[in-house]
């Protein structure tokens, strides 16, 4: 998120410009409230920050002329002594999204720009036409655009699709891409799970049955594939599907004809098949479980999804997408740091993306309408991140096993780094730290970082952190 600051006060819009640096919030720009129109560039900021500007008139002015120039979208803070919007004038109250209490504490100001966030993207113009269609294809992964590359170019041909991946991977989302971009979108979409429907009531469940045909059919009954006329049969791991049985689905493909059980009759099935598994087909083959002549006849168009853990740079894409959803779903909302963010992409995820869904629905039930942040993360998601350089992590020197493997683990970065402000950020860090475990105590904190106590009150003036108030904020 870019934020441009407005204030006048030179000394506290540094401050505000430093933190805002330290939690990995982009500054689009600083500056005062003459000289702020001459700092725009191509693409606007995300949220304005209003300080110190003058009276009431010269608040009202800023904030028009800002949403002038950016958007009458366009989210506003106001950096104040008041700690409630309601204390505000009505005319400056019902411009701004919510005020930022000096002096700034962390906690309050993640919880503040996450309200902006939610404002900015509620006023936005949505595209509702495809409200739940790419899913877990959001990103810009190589692997991810190939993807879509293969989705764009099979989905309106009668092409047999095969789609390979782990668990948890999107399949499922891919098949119904395919048929969404097909010329049989107004038709049924029908996904079948083979491995979840025991062997002997599969072919019922596909094929339909007739009243009497076996115990317990009491009336005639259509299967997914008659449900799927004209439309499209998603067959989900397939993989797992009994010998009988494939050569039954074989047979469709071939002949286009089926029959229901008990029936003598021929049923044409005008249905496009897109199978999907986890599992390796061709090991499949060789082990005796899976028949060749059906893999070829599958595997027409082969399309593999990723593993999450091979596309890591799409974790803040999907986050963004699977709290849209959510909140779209009227199911909470929750924003997360970029170190919390850091700390995910970190993460091997053996579950794939629905292990991501399942945690940012947990995240929402934990931390509504919150921030979290990486300490707020559940112990495994946590890794080593504790530091907000993108291009510096600080493991924990207690997991390493001697001085050679602490000097690789700290190796300069490729592109280099401010040394002087990164050693104030991991400063700001473990101060932080140290006063959330001392409870906001100074003197405690001071024994934990083995310094005076007038020292670190000294620090905590550098760095804007307060004392007692420290316990609910920074």
């Amino acid at each position: 998120m870019s934020i441009l600051i407005i204030d006048d006060n030179v000394e506290r819009r540094e401050k505000l410009e430093f933190l805002l640096h330290f939690i990995d919030y982009e500054l689009y720009a600083g500056a005062s409230s003459e000289n702020w129109m001459s700092s725009k560039v191509e693409e606007p900021p995300e949220v304005v920050i209003i300080g110190e500007v003058g009276d009431t008139t010269n608040i009202l002015d800023t904030i028009s002329k800002v949403k002038e120039t950016f958007g009458s979208i366009m989210p506003v803070l106001l950096l104040t002594e008041l700690h409630d919007k309601s204390l505000l004038q009505p005319e400056i109250a019902a411009a701004i999204v919510n005020v930022i209490e000096e002096p700034v504490k962390y906690r309050q100001l993640l919880h503040t720009l996450h309200l902006a966030q939610v404002y900015r993207e509620s006023q936005s113009d949505n595209d509702s036409s495809m409200p739940m269609l790419f899913r877990s294809m959001v990103g810009h992964s190589r692997s991810i655009i190939l993807v879509r590359k293969l989705i764009e170019q099979v989905a309106d041909t009668d092409a047999n699709v095969l789609i390979l991946g782990h668990s948890g991977t999107g399949k499922e989302v891919v098949a119904r891409n395919l048929h969404y971009y097909s010329s049989r979108r107004d038709r049924p979409f029908v996904p079948v799970n083979c491995g979840a429907i025991p062997a002997d009531l599969l072919e019922s469940e596909l094929f339909g049955h007739e009243k009497g045909s076996f115990t317990g059919a009491i009336s005639a009954r259509q299967g997914r594939f008659e449900l799927a006329e004209g439309g499209t049969l998603f067959l989900d791991e397939i993989g797992d599907m009994p010998l009988s049985m494939q050569v039954k689905i074989l047979r469709v493909l071939q002949e286009r004809v089926f029959e229901r059980v008990g029936s003598n009759k021929s049923i044409k099935a005008n249905v496009r098949i897109i199978a999907a598994t986890h599992r390796d087909l061709e090991t499949e083959i060789t082990a005796g479980r899976f028949r060749e002549d059906l893999f070829y006849r599958l595997n027409v168009f082969p399309i593999e999804m990723p593993a999450l853990k091979d596309r890591s740079d799409d974790i803040p894409l999907l986050i963004k997408e699977l709290v849209t959803r959510m909140e779209h779903d009227q199911r909470g909302s929750v924003r997360l740091t970029p170190t919390a963010i850091a700390a995910l992409a970190h993460y091997p995820w053996p579950g794939n993306v629905r292990e991501l869904s399942n945690l940012m629905e947990r995240l929402i039930i934990m931390y509504p309408y919150g921030v979290v942040d990486v300490r707020d993360l559940p112990e495994k998601f946590r890794g080593q991140v504790v530091d907000f350089n993108e291009n510096f992590v600080l493991p924990d020197a207690s997991m390493l096993e001697d001085e050679d493997e602490i000097s690789k683990a700290m190796r300069l970065p490729r592109n280099g780094l401010d040394l002087k402000e990164h050693l104030s950020q991991l400063e700001f860090s473990l101060i932080k730290q140290a006063l959330d475990e001392a409870d906001g105590v100074v003197a405690h904190a001071a024994k934990r970082l083995s310094m005076r106590r007038t020292t670190l009150v000294e620090k905590m003036r550098k760095y804007g952190l307060q004392r007692q108030e420290h316990v609910s904020g920074i």
